[in-house]
């Protein structure tokens, strides 16, 4: 609560100050979260906003995106020859020793970056939250920090990139996600890798991201160098940079919702309590319902989400849950070559994970300069448009007795499946399910567009539903329907179709 100060005596203002301390001093919070695991899981993991939210929207957008070649992982790959990065540093830049990664930065300036602008597309396609990958792997911060010198503000577009977005988003409404990929900034590298000279090749100690080759950057006795290559004490380097980081982004942005990609089973659980509990409790001293987002096994489940990479879950889930997914085919940042997906595949993707129990986190690969290119803005404006028509059966809804019925089937393996993900290809024979949270709405998603008049038999249906109309979606035309023991039996639309699905409403009465 902000009271202004010209509307109080100084002296009542000190006594206001004096008793909100008090309050929180005795603990008037509903909860105070203590560093440890048993007192962390009073936390809601998935509360109601974000279980309505369903659509939210991140990019991949840093230094790494001024070779745009390769993949966000250039920082990395520059240094391995052989490599296909490190023979086109060598070509274009000349060799790492001489020309380091830190020497982008000054290319890297955003000067088309604006956050009104973005904020309003991301709205436009549908997302109910959105936000920066705040720190990838390379150590460079997309925030105004004090933590780090090597940032946004400070550096290249000497502008508050987080802080920009974040009021832009919140005066449309929109939840604020930042996510953390920093655990794999720090060097770690055992005494045997590194005599051995690193000849396993790119693929060496992955824990780590920036190589210790001699006469290379990453190896340099410079302080301020090594802060950015994270060849740093780890002893240091926990309480200092990794912890610092998020604790500075809390301060200073109040996110809805922090997320951590791999590697964070590297920082010992000390940190990880510790950063949990600072988090959840100034998110409480606001009354912030936020959500802490991992992979794998990185932090209980218990008052976490987990998150799935590139992949989604096989069939519903009690537990809420999220997937990220890249819009394009290939890097998750931009790159001269990338090859965007159509609108349709993210809509379908979106539908079975919704079905499911889950959320869609979808990046977005911004160049350089600022600008999102014409064919991203074109499948976000596709995904959009069918959102407006059709969010209904998205937005607020929960899982149906069944996720769905058809012929495609998603693989079971998570993100080691990712390829098999990605060649998934729906028809109109398959359909997901949602449903009202008053339980009183089926809809029923059917994953492309059939021809006029062509009937389907949803067999999830059983006369003990008792339907009482079906109607289309997106124009309210009415739909002739049979109900009996093998289903529920749907005639087509009137007319043609070009929508990347259909969703049928289908009203229930109560017996």
């Amino acid at each position: 609560m902000y009271i202004k100060a010209r509307l109080l005596s100084s002296a009542l203002a000190v006594s206001l100050a004096a008793g909100m301390g008090l309050f929180f001093a005795t603990g008037a919070r509903a909860v105070e979260y203590q560093p440890d695991w048993q007192s962390l899981s009073k936390h809601e993991a998935a509360p109601e906003w974000f279980q309505d939210a369903k659509l939210g929207i991140y990019f991949h957008w840093g230094v790494y995106t001024v070779p745009a070649y390769s993949s966000e992982w250039y920082p990395r790959n520059m240094h391995f020859p052989g490599h296909r990065a490190y023979e086109h540093h060598v070509k274009t830049y000349g060799h790492p020793s001489k020309f380091g990664y830190h020497d982008f930065i000054p290319m890297f300036k955003a000067e088309k970056f604006d956050p009104e602008a973005w904020a309003d597309l991301f709205q436009e396609t549908g997302a109910r939250f959105a936000g920066p990958v705040a720190e990838h792997h390379d150590g460079f911060s997309m925030w105004d920090s004090d933590v780090n010198p090597w940032n946004v503000k400070n550096m290249g577009p000497k502008r508050d990139i987080t802080g920009e977005l974040a009021a832009a988003l919140r005066k449309r409404g929109m939840k604020l996600i930042t996510t953390f990929h920093h655990a794999k900034h720090l060097q770690r590298y055992d005494a045997l890798l590194i005599e051995e000279g690193f000849d396993k090749g790119a693929g060496a100690n992955r824990d780590s991201h920036y190589p210790l080759f001699d006469t290379m950057p990453p190896s340099s006795d410079d302080p301020k160098l090594r802060m950015l290559y994270g060849n740093i004490p780890e002893e240091a380097w926990l309480p200092k940079v990794w912890l610092a980081k998020l604790k500075e982004v809390v301060d200073k942005y109040q996110p809805d919702m922090v997320w951590f990609d791999s590697w964070l089973d590297r920082i010992p659980e000390s940190y990880r309590k510790e950063f949990c509990a600072y988090y959840l409790n100034e998110a409480e001293k606001i009354g912030k319902k936020v959500v802490i987002l991992r992979k794998q096994d990185d932090l209980p489940i218990n008052f976490t989400v987990l998150d799935h990479e590139k992949s989604r879950m096989s069939g519903a889930s009690e537990r809420v849950w999220m997937t990220d997914d890249t819009i394009s085919k290939g890097s998750w940042c931009y790159t001269s070559d990338l090859d965007i997906k159509p609108a349709a595949d993210i809509i379908h993707a979106l539908a079975d994970t919704v079905s499911k129990n889950g959320v869609v986190l979808l990046n977005i690969s911004p160049m350089a300069d600022g600008s999102i290119p014409r064919d991203q803005r074109e499948t976000l404006a596709g995904i959009g448009a069918w959102m407006k028509t059709n969010g209904e059966a998205i937005y607020a809804t929960r899982p149906w007795i069944t996720f769905g019925e058809g012929p495609t089937k998603e693989p079971a393996g998570g993100f080691s499946d990712n390829k098999k993900f990605l060649a998934l290809k729906y028809s109109e024979k398959d359909i997901r399910y949602t449903r009202s949270k008053d339980g009183k709405t089926v809809y029923a998603i059917r994953l492309g567009a059939p021809k006029p008049g062509a009937e389907i038999t949803l067999n999830s249906f059983t006369p003990s539903h008792n339907v009482k109309r079906v109607s289309l979606l997106a124009t309210g035309e009415a739909i002739d329907w049979q109900q009996s023991d093998s289903g529920l039996t749907l005639g087509g639309p009137s007319t043609t179709s070009e929508s990347a699905a259909i969703v049928y409403k289908i009203q229930l009465g109560v017996r």
